[in-house]
């Protein structure tokens, strides 16, 4: 089904938001609320936000009038309706309206278009009971701001169709959002059911009032977060957070509601920046009483790491989501560096137990309880997707081998003995740690392998690599330290390979990707590559092999100009100081395969194997030491067949072929 038309109910906060969004996207959009001074409220906020675009050239401002020209304004959900392909309910979180609402759609809506609720935590399947075609009801919870934020969850209710699921996922692809697929109906989601214990913690340790809210969001703050929990908890409106914790508490655990303080607040009509207070005083735009010189020392970021990680383990092993899509969830949802999954890599099971043994009996809450796999010190598979889960989803859970397909990367083969292997992070192949797991795994693979002669690594979407992912979770300076010994050791492997190893630069080949390209033996490139190593701007260096091998490629001088000024150069640049071996200015990617053929075919195995040992090695040693090597090399190839076919081939004046013998 192709969707055209698109009613949102609803022109709130979240509701003008995804308006907007659709209709900057080329869509119209029938807006639909109770009256025209709401709408016209929503569409003043609307007309403020497309401004703000203008001003900073993201559109034009005739781009913005067409934008708002787009957007019809209605009173009458069944007129707004009538024509839509689909529609998108975003109307407060309240389970009894949004039912009825829907009660409407199913009686006024076209029988096939798709229906959707913008809800952040109610289940789908309670809100479609009373629709007929359920399977056409699907979850499309975007986060706020909506114009902002990219992250859009889509939760499968209990009869949402494939066919659903696969439409909507493909029109949020194509409006430029990060769709990430709900498989099993859970109340809260992803991003929401994670945050969920720890808007219980942090209430329980407002109850308790052995510290202050503005201690400890001081201590939050300085740990590197844009807000505290209990500012951002304002921010949002403590009516959400007490509504939230009081649905989880029906349909998860009735602990959830074992906290005072939001309901007093409520009581209070204390709702945060809405309503100018909360747990602050917002008269002044922002709490002023944060003081960051005062962080309290009785709270643990690790604690709270711990809830968030306990959380996504048992949706993990629930089947709700996949350990990739929860940590992108969290990353884009919260607007984060890192999510719960790269913090659990990086922390032992024992560590993550401990806390979650020691928050329960010190809150006397079940909640935080480790969750089955944990207890069964089985925190690693379950984050790596090692899991598989019993029907019963009672918690049983055992250990299964790792998928065969690469997940970074791909590796493809030709028949010429060239085998290319592209990374593929979009939109930049940012080199995380499981891509570096998978360099390892896919050159280890290739050792021994007699069909590979030639080794292409390549950048898939147009960029070789931005280099590493900063994104990712250390606990401490002992663990950056292995990090950077463990991505040494696996690129040096390309040096080490017994295989010709060729780098295809284009687009930005910075930081790790550049080393990742040094550790090659032969770099190509396009003339407008972006070559450079950043790290000293960021507060870092070069730290899997760059500060070495540069200036043995290049010399000291340009290797200290690129280094410490964080200059970037060219690919012709890097051509002319030798960094590059050769340019290829048009179809790059066609042209490498080609190069690589040639070698694969042209260079004896063997001895392109050890006359490359004598290259990487010859630098390390005395010249002298330099010239016994090569004469063992020369003494190796001697004896093998291929030396015998390549005489052979060039006095019969063909092309040689070599065995690798």
């Amino acid at each position: 089904m192709e969707i055209k038309k698109i009613a949102i109910i609803g022109s709130g906060e979240m509701g003008h938001g995804i308006a907007e969004v659709f209709s900057l996207a080329g869509y119209g959009v029938n807006l639909i609320d109770i009256n025209q001074d709401i709408l016209n409220t929503a569409l003043s906020s609307i007309t403020d936000s497309l401004d703000k675009f203008v001003k900073k050239g993201t559109i034009t401002q005739d781009y913005a009038e067409q934008t708002k020209k787009r957007i019809t304004t209605l009173t009458d959900i069944p007129i707004g309706v009538k024509d839509a392909d689909l529609v998108i309910e975003a109307v407060p979180e309240k389970l009894d309206l949004k039912t009825k609402i829907f009660k409407q759609l199913g009686d006024f809506a076209k029988s096939d278009a798709i229906l959707g609720s913008n809800t952040s935590n109610i289940r789908i399947t309670e809100i479609a009971k009373d629709v007929k075609n359920p399977e056409r009801i699907v979850g499309i919870h975007f986060f706020n701001p909506p114009v902002l934020l990219k992250l859009v969850e889509i939760v499968k209710g209990e009869k949402t169709s494939d066919e659903t699921m696969s439409s909507i996922y493909a029109l949020l692809q194509k409006i430029g959002r990060t769709p990430i697929k709900v498989n099993k109906d859970t109340p809260g989601f992803i991003v929401n059911r994670i945050n969920a214990p720890e808007m219980l913690f942090f209430g329980l340790l407002a109850d308790g009032g052995a510290v202050k809210p503005e201690e400890v969001d001081a201590f939050i703050r300085s740990q590197g977060m844009l807000m505290g929990p209990y500012e951002l908890f304002d921010f949002i409106g403590i009516d959400v957070i007490y509504g939230s914790l009081l649905y989880f508490s029906k349909e998860i655990s009735p602990e959830f509601s074992k906290v005072k303080v939001y309901a007093d607040l409520v009581n209070k009509n204390m709702l945060g920046k809405k309503t100018g207070h909360g747990f602050y005083d917002w008269g002044t735009g922002r709490p002023t009483i944060i003081d960051s010189a005062k962080p309290t020392d009785k709270v643990s970021l690790m604690d709270v790491f711990a809830l968030e990680i306990n959380e996504a383990v048992k949706l993990i092993e629930s089947g709700v989501a996949t350990p990739e899509d929860i940590e992108t969830s969290v990353k884009l949802g919260m607007n984060r560096p890192f999510g719960p999954i790269s913090v659990a890599k990086s922390l032992t099971n024992e560590e993550v137990k401990t806390r979650l043994e020691n928050l329960t009996k010190t809150f006397n809450c079940q909640i935080f309880a480790p969750a089955e796999s944990i207890k069964q010190g089985k925190m690693r598979e379950a984050v790596e997707g090692r899991l598989a889960i019993s029907k019963s989803l009672v918690g049983t859970v055992e250990q299964v081998a790792p998928q065969g397909k690469f997940k970074n990367l791909t590796l493809e083969k030709t028949k010429d003995k060239v085998t290319t292997i592209s990374l593929n992070r979009p939109k930049l192949n940012l080199v995380s740690i499981d891509l570096l797991d998978e360099l390892n795994s896919a050159i280890e693979s290739l050792w021994n392998d007699d069909d590979t002669r030639v080794i292409l690594v390549t950048g898939k979407g147009g960029t070789f690599s931005a280099g590493a992912d900063l994104s990712t979770y250390f606990a401490n300076e002992g663990q950056f330290i292995e990090f950077s010994k463990k991505g040494q050791s696996i690129l040096n492997k390309f040096s080490e390979i017994p295989k010709i190893t060729i780098a295809v630069l284009d687009g930005y080949v910075l930081g790790g990707g550049l080393e990742l390209a040094l550790a090659c033996d032969i770099r190509l490139s396009t003339s407008t590559a972006s070559i450079g190593f950043p790290e000293v701007l960021r507060g870092l260096i070069p730290a899997w092999g760059g500060s070495q091998r540069l200036p043995k490629l290049v010399g000291t001088s340009v290797a200290s100009r690129m280094i410490l000024t964080g200059e970037r150069i060219t690919g012709k640049e890097a051509f002319e100081v030798g960094l590059v071996s050769k340019l290829f200015d048009t179809d790059i990617a066609s042209a490498a395969i080609e190069y690589a053929k040639e070698i694969s075919v042209n260079s004896a195995p063997v001895a392109a194997s050890l006359a490359k040992v004598l290259i990487n090695k010859g630098a390390e040693n005395p010249l002298e030491a330099g010239f016994d090597m090569e004469s063992m090399a020369a003494g190796i190839v001697f004896n093998t067949d291929d030396l015998k076919e390549g005489l052979l081939s060039f006095m019969q004046k063909r092309k040689p072929e070599f065995k690798g013998k």
